[in-house]
């Protein structure tokens, strides 16, 4: 199983242990430790279940105090509220500044580690994991802890509603080739210590990632068109309203 099916496999269970009120508001989780064990999984995937359920809005972390259930009925809407558009372009500023960052912090082992996910890509070894790997390893190589925990619960922000989820499956499934021609292009900035063209290509990169949403969404809403044309057509068709006696 991916690291990523096996990481919503755990947020999906944590949630519906809370959902189920086996973990009640107001009441602290298992330490990360009991959760790995009790799951069989590695620390770090528990860490990343946590941040998904923390931007879901279920838990709140606590610094020194514990990861805690938050009282759904208390939570505000706005994640159901949010649309692909907006994360993408929150994601877009954010890692544009991230990737101006890097280019004078990544590491020569950062940036091997950085073409192996390129590699992965082109030779379709779980792209949806490379493609994550490839933007976490250019946080991580800020050594800045805000941006490093922003660009995780941004890409967290991508799994919070179905719709996000169905607008970003129409367009990350499709444009590979695309994708690695971008990824490549800020991997070179990056290798160039050229924070300005860091930032240049994440933007462009980005942009045709959002030009493509649109594409997407104009795609689906004229199919639903059609759809409803086709239903109206039957419905008032003479054909099915006087049909042949046998």
């Amino acid at each position: 199983m991916s690291n990523r099916r096996l990481f919503w496999q755990i947020v999906d269970k944590i949630e519906a242990a809370i959902n189920s009120g086996e973990y009640s508001p107001g009441g602290r989780l298992p330490p990360e430790r009991e959760l790995a064990e009790s799951f069989n999984v590695s620390r770090p995937t528990i860490r990343e279940a946590i941040i998904a359920l923390e931007v879901r809005g279920k838990v709140e972390v606590k610094t020194g105090s514990g990861v805690y259930v938050i009282d759904c009925s208390n939570v505000n809407k706005k994640h159901k509220e949010m649309n692909a558009f907006e994360v993408t372009q929150a994601r877009a500023l954010v890692e544009g500044e991230v990737a101006a960052i890097s280019a004078t912090h990544i590491t020569e082992d950062e940036l091997a580690k950085l073409h192996q996910t390129l590699t992965d890509m082109e030779q379709g070894r779980d792209i949806e994991e490379a493609d994550k790997r490839f933007h976490q390893i250019i946080a991580d190589s800020t050594k800045n802890k805000a941006m490093i925990l922003s660009v995780e619960n941004l890409w967290a922000l991508r799994n919070t509603s179905p719709d996000i989820i169905e607008d970003y499956n129409s367009v990350c499934s499709s444009d590979n080739d695309k994708t690695i021609e971008e990824h490549k292009a800020i991997y070179d900035a990056l290798k160039s210590s050229d924070s300005s063209n860091a930032r240049k290509a994440m933007h462009r990169h980005f942009n045709r990632l959002i030009n493509t949403l649109f594409d997407a969404v104009e795609s689906k809403a004229l199919e639903e068109i059609r759809r409803k044309s086709s239903e109206k057509r039957d419905q008032y068709s003479i054909e099915n309203l006087v049909k042949p006696v046998n």
